[in-house]
């Protein structure tokens, strides 16, 4: 029965993301929850923007279907392990 609950769980517990790492300052940041990945891939565009007119240096965008972040904004000193 607990392997049965984890898979349901899998299934249902995790929302779509999106995650946006700056090179300057350097951060990852969070913006969710979405119920759909094409709802998140559409709201992308807008954080990016807001992040640029703001000055920051994207590295990259990513859409994800993941568990709740526990911090949305994570600020990093050294460099990206990815």
């Amino acid at each position: 029965m607990n392997v049965f609950l984890s898979q349901l769980k899998g299934l249902f517990g995790n929302l779509w993301w999106i995650e946006i790492s700056t090179d300057t300052p350097r951060y990852i940041y969070y913006f969710g929850p979405f119920k759909h990945e094409a709802e998140a891939t559409q709201a992308a565009a807008g954080y990016v923007e807001d992040l640029e007119q703001e000055g920051a240096a994207l590295r990259q965008t990513s859409i994800m279907k993941r568990s709740t972040p526990k911090q949305l904004t994570v600020e990093y000193s050294g460099t990206f392990n990815r």
